[in-house]
């Protein structure tokens, strides 16, 4: 059974496993796929204002932070273990 609750988390096309090896910040491909929707949908949903989480403006370049994806999906627990090693280093 757990090899199936660590296949799709809720549905979103990812991997506990590959939720916890994302970097700081996301594509806007990859925000979209952690969240099971689709790449031009995220597109249109971000140039509508109705993203569901926070998007940075780099100029010509969107990105997502992760723990906002994260904290959506209910799932910041995963970040967890880094943001302890983290503040160990600090």
């Amino acid at each position: 059974m757990a090899a199936q609750t660590d296949a799709v988390f809720a549905g979103s096309g990812m991997t506990f496993a590959e939720l916890a090896q994302l970097p700081v910040t996301l594509n806007v491909s990859t925000a979209a796929r952690a969240l099971g929707i689709g790449a031009d949908k995220a597109y249109a949903l971000i140039r509508s204002g109705t993203f569901p989480v926070k998007v940075l403006e780099l100029g010509a370049t969107t990105r997502v932070p992760t723990m906002a994806v994260l904290r959506a999906l209910g799932a910041e627990a995963i970040a967890a273990p880094a943001l302890g090693e983290a503040q160990s280093l600090s």
